[in-house]
């Protein structure tokens, strides 16, 4: 009997190996069910996602879960099923989440889960996930209670001069009268 080889498909081997490129410059993946949804609305939902240095793009599973294993990434072979689109983000993936979560209100998008940064999230995980506050929300909050100390010092300073020149302008116009 002969011996069985496996035949290796270069198209394949290229998509694959372009997907592994594309995930390689992304920090954050959703995983969406993009089932019932018109061209139009992945087109609005693109947009949408461009704004905030994201991408939405329809994947084969077994592609890419061929590139999540090469990468070294965790296992997320449980998303790859059915109808499957990956919203990738760079930076914020928290404002990825809320906007994904924000169009699925609308429309029969439906978030599977996601890998965000090494870690593996379900699809209600990543629901809390988006209520996290942004880092620039968390910056300014951060700015906000370093300036307040600084900010409240001025105002007690500012306290003793407008006092100070109060009671001499009411000492002036004793005086006067």
């Amino acid at each position: 009997m002969g011996e069985y080889k496996v035949k290796l498909n270069d198209k394949k081997l290229q998509a694959v190996k372009e997907l592994k490129d594309k995930f390689g410059s992304y920090k954050g993946f959703i995983f969406t069910d993009f089932r019932g949804l018109t061209v139009e609305q992945i087109t609005k939902l693109r947009r949408e996602l461009r704004k905030l240095n994201a991408e939405y793009k329809v994947v084969k599973n077994n592609f890419a879960r061929i590139a999540f294993q090469e990468m070294s990434q965790p296992d997320v072979s449980s998303y790859l099923t059915g109808p499957t689109a990956i919203a990738m983000a760079n930076e914020e993936s928290t404002q990825v989440a809320k906007s994904l979560l924000e169009f699925a209100k609308e429309t029969s998008v439906k978030v599977k889960g996601g890998l965000v940064e090494g870690k593996v999230f379900d699809g209600q995980q990543i629901v809390l996930f988006s209520k996290l506050p942004s880092r620039v929300e968390l910056l300014a909050s951060l700015m906000g209670t370093m300036r307040a100390p600084v900010q409240n010092l001025v105002y007690a300073m500012n306290g003793v001069t407008t006092k100070l020149v109060r009671t001499l302008q009411a000492v002036a116009e004793k005086k006067a009268s």
